[in-house]
């Protein structure tokens, strides 16, 4: 298997602030590497195991801990499992897998087999809501609930916007590696500053092999057949999945959409107070 790392260097940086990031949440947890069908996943594991399981899945060019970050109060009423996604700047194996068929769900229902987990909830932000839906799509019969935030594969935006305000200044950076581009890109995909965030895509980009793929939207008839709980969290100035645009498919694709919320304020990444708004809702069901 080919790494996506383009350096050995650029891989250890990376991999430093991921292990930054975990120090820095100050958190009780540990490690689990499970082998599957598609590759070894690394998965961090906080909480007791008497209480339900969640599974929470991060968005591209992401790692577990920035989902531990993002939801840190999850472990007070479930067992978190924190999933580093295949083919990602993270410690899982570098397999990349086709958004095009239904991989992501097969590989997420062997994690949760190999795992033993029962009646799973889980919770993921943009490429992680696309995984959850695969999920759902091949075999949804041990999935209790979901909980998506501004997710890929409902709808997408528009291209040109997507292309002058995200992947021009991304390219732009990794080519001459002025900090503006970056700044750029951060702005308008990121509710408020980040400083990891920052840090940790200046490396991303530099030094490892991320997928372009087009991102595909689910289909209706695909949708109409899953019959778990969902719950949605659309950001309204969300330039690459647009609010407005995917509640109103939502509400006529999914028939088992639970509840429904427009974050008035959010771009693509939300805030702290989206996220805490978010968290509370999970923990109250």
């Amino acid at each position: 298997m080919k790494s996506l790392y383009k350096s050995e260097l650029g891989k250890k940086e990376i991999m430093n602030l991921y292990e930054q990031k975990l120090k820095d949440l100050n958190i009780d947890y540990k490690y689990k590497l499970v082998k599957t069908n598609f590759g070894n996943t690394n998965i961090i594991i906080v909480g007791d195991s008497i209480k339900p399981p969640i599974l929470i899945i991060h968005g591209s060019n992401g790692c577990a801990p920035i989902s531990l970050e993002t939801y840190p109060n999850l472990h007070k009423e479930f067992q978190v499992f924190a999933i580093d996604v295949l083919a990602q700047p993270n410690k899982s194996a570098q397999n990349r897998l086709s958004m095009k068929d239904n991989t992501y769900g097969l590989w997420i229902n062997e994690l949760i087999k190999k795992l033993e987990l029962k009646n799973v909830t889980m919770a993921g932000f943009s490429f992680g809501g696309l995984i959850i839906l695969k999920t759902l799509i091949q075999n949804e019969s041990n999935i209790k609930e979901v909980f998506l935030s501004a997710p890929a594969f409902i709808v997408n935006g528009n291209p040109l916007i997507a292309l002058f305000k995200v992947f021009i200044p991304m390219k732009r950076y990794m080519k001459n590696q002025k900090t503006k581009y970056l700044e750029k890109f951060l702005q308008s995909l990121f509710s408020e500053k980040d400083e990891f965030a920052l840090n940790y895509l200046s490396k991303v980009f530099l030094y490892f092999n991320m997928d372009f793929t087009p991102v595909p939207i689910i289909k209706k008839a695909e949708a109409k057949l899953i019959t778990t709980p969902i719950s949605l969290f659309a950001a309204k100035q969300d330039i690459m999945f647009p609010g407005i645009k995917m509640l109103k498919r939502a509400n006529k694709i999914f028939p088992s959409l639970k509840e429904a919320i427009l974050l008035e304020d959010s771009k693509h990444v939300q805030n702290r107070i989206d996220n805490n708004k978010i968290e509370k809702i999970i923990l109250r069901k």
